[in-house]
């Protein structure tokens, strides 16, 4: 089983933040392939103190809506064990429903797959990825579209459909933190940040998603494009760190 972890980054202006990262720093990030046995595609994703587990199924069918098109599909579910925070939540599944905060995430996590698989090739066939959070500190939703892509890729490359995608995915959150612009929050930073932003980009540097809130007061348009700019140059860092991921011997 390989891991890889995050590459060194130069210390941009600024002082450190609460775990000793600089501005600009992704915390640092495992990558381990083919975490479950029996998975077409798995892998374990640590983001700091953060834990996701994805998972890629493939299946011969597609929903209801879509037969008899020639066209695949590519979804998500997301969920988050009950002690993955600091305080026991109760499962969804106990409360006969699933939260919207669920369902937002879980269509994201779609939207950013789908972004980079080509439908009309995949031909009648659903891939649903699971991403299942195991420890949460912040960034799950952006964790959970860096590694199921990875899984994604992975399960396509065993079966020969790599060709089918499109460009690769990755994401990280950015926001503003006592007016500093920070990268790849964590929980502490996010609780308190005056603007919280999550990028999704391809690796052309077209952006997939980017979903942005200010919190306490507006932000300039000025503060959005530097945010951005920092989201993507962290972005790219975890393409390359996807890679090596994908690039892994199966059962390693």
């Amino acid at each position: 089983m390989t891991t890889t972890s995050t590459p060194t980054t130069t210390p941009a202006a600024g002082g450190r933040r609460n775990d000793g990262r600089v501005p600009n720093q992704l915390r640092p990030v495992k990558i381990v392939p083919d975490y479950l046995k029996f998975a077409e595609g798995s892998v374990l994703i640590r983001v700091g103190d953060t834990r996701v587990l994805c998972a890629a199924s493939i299946e011969d069918r597609v929903p209801g809506w879509m037969r008899g098109k020639g066209r695949g599909w590519v979804t998500a579910e997301y969920s988050m064990l009950p002690r993955a925070g600091t305080e026991r939540s109760q499962r969804e599944a106990s409360r006969g429903s699933i939260g919207g905060r669920t369902h937002e995430i879980q269509r994201l996590i779609g939207r950013s797959l789908r972004g980079v698989v080509d439908m009309a090739k995949l031909g009648e066939r659903t891939i649903t990825l699971d991403c299942d959070v195991i420890q949460a500190d912040g960034g799950t939703r952006t964790a959970s579209i860096t590694g199921a892509y990875v899984a994604l890729a992975r399960a396509l490359n065993r079966f020969g459909m790599g060709h089918l995608l499109t460009g690769q995915v990755a994401a990280v959150s950015v926001g503003l933190v006592n007016g500093q612009t920070y990268l790849d929050l964590d929980y502490s930073e996010d609780s308190t940040a005056e603007v919280d932003f999550n990028v999704v980009m391809v690796n052309d540097d077209r952006l997939i998603e980017v979903q942005g809130t200010a919190e306490h007061g507006a932000f300039s348009r000025p503060q959005m494009d530097a945010m951005i700019d920092l989201a993507a140059a962290g972005i790219r860092q975890l393409f390359t760190l996807q890679q090596s991921a994908i690039d892994a011997p199966r059962g390693e």
